[in-house]
């Protein structure tokens, strides 16, 4: 068996022991009394940023949808096929989370094959999924993938149900940004139009929500 598998598969029996083994699990609990997780997280599909490892999260912390360049579409009421949107819905209209994180993060590839303009040669999907981010002149791929985090915000508002749970501060929206190389979060402050270290930034005392 190639070492890769093994290695998951341990993992597995790891999980198995820790949150799923005895009267009291985790998983146990769960099961009887539903998720109910107060943080939700767009990512990236990236195998480097996951979001419940860089978190140190247990089984019903997050509510995650994981996509291609940790993208919000714009809100589109028609009839196709709504997979990052109807997540969206699930998490603030019927879990009814109380945060929901942006987390964009360096050395992202769909970012860089929108900004280099070089999309792979198996696309049957991609460049149109990228093509939500507009083009804009920036040219360092780490100020792209910024960017990109504040037009998935804008999207964001643009869902009526968004918007009416941030006007009414039932629900606080974040841009994240993970750095692959130091393992560290930057948060962005929109009123200063700059990211500070998560750490640094965020009060521990903040419990407004």
């Amino acid at each position: 068996m190639e070492t890769s598998l093994k290695k998951i598969l341990k993992g597995y029996d790891n999980f198995r022991k820790k949150y799923a083994c005895g009267d009291q699990s985790v998983m146990q609990h769960l099961s009887e009394k539903g998720q109910h997780p107060k943080i939700m997280v767009v990512a990236c599909c990236d195998s480097r940023v996951d979001p419940g490892l860089i978190l140190q999260c247990d089984p019903g912390d997050l509510f995650v949808v994981r996509n291609v360049a940790n993208i919000v579409p714009p809100y589109e009421h028609d009839g196709s096929h709504h997979g990052t949107s109807a997540a969206l819905e699930f998490g603030i209209r019927v879990l009814k989370v109380k945060h929901l994180i942006l987390l964009g993060h360096s050395q992202c590839g769909g970012i860089q094959a929108l900004l280099e303009q070089t999309p792979p040669p198996e696309n049957d999907f991609i460049s149109d999924w990228v093509s939500l981010i507009k083009q804009n002149g920036i040219q360092d791929l780490e100020q792209y993938a910024k960017r990109a985090l504040m037009q998935s915000y804008q999207h964001c508002l643009s869902f009526p149900w968004i918007k009416s749970a941030v006007d009414a501060k039932e629900l606080a929206l974040h841009e994240w940004f993970f750095d692959i190389k130091t393992g560290q979060i930057f948060t962005a402050d929109p009123q200063e139009n700059a990211y500070y270290p998560l750490d640094a930034y965020a009060s521990p005392c903040d419990h407004t929500l």
